[in-house]
Formats: C-alpha cells, sequence, structure tokens
C-alpha cells in the first residue's frame, strides 16, 4: 500500500481530540500498541478517562503529520471503541502575542504534553461572539489587543496550577478555538474558567461549546477506570 505524502502545518502541530465509548469489547492491547506506535513514530498521545456520560475515554492525539493521527484514529476504533465526538485543530501563536517571548511562542505551537503533576483534564471549544449588539471582528484591532491582553493576565494568575493548550480550529471544525485544560487539582479547572469569563473578551464576546472533564492517566490506568 504506498504511503500517502505528509500533510503538515506550515508551523506548529496537527491536534486531535476523539472522545470514545468502548463497543462492545475493547482490546486493550491493541490500544496500548496503537499508543506506544505513537509515540514512537513521533505523536503525543495524552489519555483521559472522562467523567460523566458524553465520553468514557479521551485521546488527544498532536503530531505533525495529520496522516499518521488519521491513522490512530483507525486503529483505536479497530480496538473496540466508537469516537462519540472529536475535535481538529493546529497549535498556533495569537495574532495579539506580538511581544511574546521567542521561547514562549515556541511551546504554544510545540506543547510537550502531558505535563507533569497536573492531571485534571478538561476540554471545551469556543468562538466569539458575532451578535448584532456585541460583534469581536467589528472592533478595531487595538481595541481586541488590549481585550486579550487583559484576558491573558487572568489567566497568568493560575500559573503552576493550571497549563492551558488553545489551538486554532477555524474552517477545521464547528468552533474558532479548541481549548484543553490541565490542572493540579479538579477544583483549579473550575475556578480558572470562572475567573476568565469575567474578562470582558469572554463576558461580551465569548460563546461556549460543551465542556469534557475528567483524568488524565497511564492507558492502563485510564482503561483500567473506563472499562472497570
Amino acid at each position: 500500500m504506498t504511503s500517502p505524502a505528509p500533510l503538515v502545518p506550515s508551523r506548529g502541530l496537527n491536534v486531535l481530540h476523539l472522545f470514545c465509548h468502548p463497543d462492545g469489547g475493547v482490546d486493550t492491547g491493541a490500544v496500548q500498541k496503537a499508543v506506544d506506535d505513537a509515540g514512537a513514530s513521533g505523536l503525543q498521545v495524552v489519555t483521559a478517562a472522562i467523567m460523566g456520560a458524553k465520553a468514557d475515554t479521551c485521546f488527544m492525539i498532536l503530531g505533525e503529520d495529520l496522516w499518521d493521527l488519521r491513522k490512530f484514529q483507525s486503529k483505536i476504533q479497530a480496538a473496540g471503541f466508537l469516537v462519540s465526538e472529536s475535535y481538529v485543530s493546529v497549535t498556533e501563536v495569537s495574532e495579539y502575542a506580538g511581544a511574546t517571548p521567542e521561547k514562549i511562542l515556541h511551546d504554544r505551537l510545540f506543547p510537550v504534553l502531558p505535563p507533569e503533576g497536573l492531571r485534571a483534564f478538561c476540554f471545551y471549544p469556543m468562538s466569539k461572539r458575532r451578535g448584532e449588539e456585541h460583534n469581536w471582528y467589528a472592533l478595531p484591532y487595538e481595541q481586541r489587543e488590549q481585550l486579550m491582553r487583559q484576558h491573558g493576565a487572568s489567566g497568568r494568575e493560575f500559573k503552576g496550577r493550571i497549563l492551558q493548550v488553545v489551538t486554532g480550529s477555524t474552517g477545521l471544525d464547528d468552533w474558532e478555538w479548541g481549548v484543553t485544560l490541565f490542572g493540579k487539582h479538579i477544583d483549579d479547572l473550575k475556578e480558572c474558567v470562572y475567573t476568565m469569563r469575567y474578562d470582558e473578551a469572554s463576558t461580551l464576546y465569548g460563546e461556549f461549546g460543551a465542556f469534557y472533564t475528567g483524568m488524565v492517566g497511564t492507558v492502563d490506568e485510564v482503561l483500567g477506570a473506563t472499562l472497570a
């Protein structure tokens, strides 16, 4: 079978979130092999056990070649998981990050996941409002930049407690961004989102999709919880 030419972003990484339910019997050995093979080929795979009924397991995959992410999805499905929801995005640097140090920009484009010691997990998609009264994209750039600087300052209050990975999905999925939070404690996630919603950038202009919450763990830990 011929391998397709790689499809990579001009900079950064492709990102795929797969939210899954077991579909009958799950071949745990095949899941572990899929994760191991992904790591050997340069992909990063974060596994999380998801709380509630929306999903049982999340696989967050990051890598350069979009074909490799698709192959991982096929292996997970073949191992007995049904993908009930998914999200496609890419790592990016915000248009408002002009004065940001180079190392921080690099870390946003090429994050190393999962972060040490931050095992509480949350994902949600979001967009900026385009309403008749409040339209983010009708604001002058200077005003948008100021609002996002205020928003960023609120987020920095949680340094050490929260790692936020914001990935771009305009034209790739139903929302404009995917937000993945890794927290030290589960209530750190709650406090971070609650605090940042009071910023004008969110209060007047933020729209949010469904939240998925859980715990980051090894493949054995996650499958032990979700297939028990």
